[in-house]
């Protein structure tokens, strides 16, 4: 019962917490709707978040329980910081974004506790898992309320991990600047000596417990082995900020490998997601030595970082991810304009460089944060590349095969 304990003890009625909506701050606050792909989902005019559904059932949620969740959510007469916005709810209460996920979550984890360490046990507490992550999301710095629910979804994931197939090992790495970040090494079934590893790195309103669907469908079946860590401002990264060394986090970790004994420290590769691909395509131009190759899905590495008129199209929520990550809580649209045009790798010299690392850039159709030139970008930039079109639909068949695809390409690389 210690997990039921854990979420009593983290839940217990406190201080009013502010509510996710009004942590970041903007000088002239807007919305924007009806912004869709296939990585971040629906902006709707009612939401604060993006709605992700598609990406939601992909992790394992059914499509009725997330409706069921969004309804409670929607119908309540609670408190809201914004009445036109549903998601708003101040307090940790009933029809609260992140009380009704992790109600729904506390469920799952229920059941868990009622089965034995079996391969359901371990279903369970998958779904428990993604649905604290849910309740978190978008994991906005300073959402106390949110930070518990990632302490619940990390649990539920070590727990469903002690009844998988796969082994998952928590590894301690040092940084530079003092003290350790956690991240999670995932090895697949009965691996001979070290296993080639990908380095995943996610988007910025994902936590690392978020990919496992991944590594069993996809990587684990080629022997792969997969590391994930939080993106700095997440998850076990919390305490770090997102700077214009995107990498720097990654890097360090690069650096540790060859002390790891389950890693094949000469085979690694990177797969980047969203902002994660800027960091993995950094990554090629700064550790090309340690790095096979690398692949990208709907990359954010120059265009939508450069272009106003990009940014005044995105929802009011992604605009708070970046800057919470940054550490910005009081939004200047100008000023913040100018910091986000500092992340773009061409503008640092490194995009448009030719590139040693062979690069596989993957991309949407009329993709709002990340059109085709942003891919062709790092397609041109490598000396050995794949540019790989992903079409709108059929969304789930054409995702799986863009990722079973991408899987193959980097075995190929790896050799």
């Amino acid at each position: 019962m210690a997990n039921q304990n854990l979420s009593e003890s983290l839940f217990k009625p406190r201080q009013k917490h502010q509510e996710t909506s009004t942590l970041v701050k903007h000088r002239h606050p807007r919305l924007i709707v009806g912004n869709y792909n296939t990585l971040d989902g629906n902006s709707y005019g009612r939401w604060y978040r993006m709605i992700n559904r598609l990406m939601w059932i992909w992790r394992g949620i059914d499509p009725f329980e997330i409706e069921e969740v969004l309804c409670r959510i929607a119908m309540t007469n609670a408190q809201r910081s914004d009445d036109n916005l549903l998601d708003t709810v101040v307090g940790y209460r009933k029809g609260n974004w992140i009380f009704e996920w992790s109600h729904q979550a506390m469920l799952w984890q229920q059941r868990a506790l009622q089965t034995e360490q079996t391969a359901e046990a371990g279903s369970f507490w998958l779904k428990a898992a993604n649905l604290y992550s849910i309740a978190g999301y978008p994991h906005l710095k300073g959402d106390d309320l949110s930070q518990q629910a990632v302490v619940l979804a990390n649990k539920a994931y070590e727990n469903a991990a002690r009844c998988s197939d796969y082994q998952l090992r928590k590894i301690e790495f040092k940084l530079k600047e003092g003290g350790c970040v956690t991240g999670f090494l995932h090895l697949p079934q009965r691996p001979q000596g070290p296993s080639p590893t990908i380095l995943v790195c996610g988007s910025l309103d994902n936590l690392q417990s978020d990919y496992y669907q991944l590594f069993r469908d996809y990587l684990a079946p080629l022997g792969f082995a997969m590391l994930t860590v939080d993106m700095p401002s997440v998850g076990y990264c919390s305490r770090l900020r997102l700077t214009q060394d995107t990498c720097t986090l990654h890097q360090q970790i690069i650096h540790q490998l060859d002390d790891i004994p389950w890693i094949d420290h000469t085979r690694v590769g990177v797969l980047g997601f969203r902002f994660g691909a800027n960091i993995a395509v950094r990554l090629a131009y700064l550790e090309s030595k340690r790095i096979k190759c690398i692949a990208t899905f709907g990359a954010i590495v120059h265009e939508w970082l450069n272009s106003a008129e990009r940014q005044q199209n995105a929802p009011v929520m992604y605009l708070d991810m970046f800057a919470s990550r940054m550490g910005i809580y009081n939004v200047d649209e100008n000023a913040f304009r100018l910091e986000l045009g500092c992340y773009s790798l061409k503008k640092q010299g490194l995009l448009g460089r030719r590139c040693s690392v062979p690069m596989l850039a993957g991309y949407w159709q009329n993709d709002i944060f990340s059109p085709k030139e942003e891919s062709k970008l790092i397609a041109m930039s490598s000396m050995d590349s794949k540019l790989l079109t992903i079409p709108a639909t059929p969304v789930y068949s054409s995702f799986n095969k863009a990722l079973q695809e991408t899987s193959q390409w980097l075995k190929n690389k790896m050799g």
